[in-house]
């Protein structure tokens, strides 16, 4: 679904599976409060020119569950939980890591294939329960960064992820097929629709 960010940041950061999807929306109102709160106080990360819409306007997007999160959604989660969070792009291997150099004590990564992301866990053994899933690392980690970046290649190599700039979609509401990101944004804007399906 669009809250995969928030329910791979609740898995690692509120209280692992069984909450996730239930914590997800509470992430959401997080954000939301802080960009709210952040334009309020004149912080330029907040601005209509940073989020590419009014904050208010931003801050009721990004509750819509329709709508997913991404670099901004990082940032304030990073500082909200004082926890570094880097999402590591599967197409092209860039990892940005948000908070890094703030002193967190801990680290989330995350894959990131173009359109959704998941939680990068180490399991304790083959067959562990998910209760055991290491989510955290610490930042100075650099094996744990390395095994990340391994998984992204080796996802890379068997191309599971989605370039947005040319994926194909087709509206679910008019049955349009549209080619990229930019025509499905430019489609939603222009007639409200905004469920849409990948096909190859």
């Amino acid at each position: 679904n669009n809250s995969c960010l928030f329910a791979a940041l609740a898995y690692a950061l509120e209280g692992g599976a069984a909450s996730a999807q239930a914590k997800a929306p509470q992430l959401r109102e997080l954000v939301a409060a802080a960009v709210r709160d952040g334009s309020a106080a004149g912080d330029d990360r907040y601005s209509e020119v940073m989020l590419g819409r009014p904050p208010d306007e931003y801050a009721a997007w990004i509750l819509d569950a329709e709508h997913w999160g991404g670099a901004t959604e990082l940032d304030i989660l990073s500082r909200h939980y004082a926890t570094e969070l880097c999402a590591i792009d599967v197409m092209s291997g860039r990892v940005d890591c948000f908070g890094q150099g703030a002193g967190h004590a801990q680290r989330a990564m995350l894959l990131y294939d173009g359109i959704h992301y998941d939680l990068l866990v180490r399991t304790l053994f083959d067959g562990a329960p998910e209760e055991l899933d290491v989510t955290l690392f610490r930042p100075d980690d650099a094996r744990a960064l390395e095994q990340a970046k391994l998984v992204a290649a080796e996802a890379r190599r068997n191309r599971t992820f989605t370039d947005t700039a040319s994926f194909t979609l087709r509206c679910l509401v008019c049955q349009r097929g549209l080619k990229g990101q930019a025509e499905a944004v430019e489609h939603a804007q222009a007639t409200g629709h905004a469920n849409f399906s990948e096909y190859r």
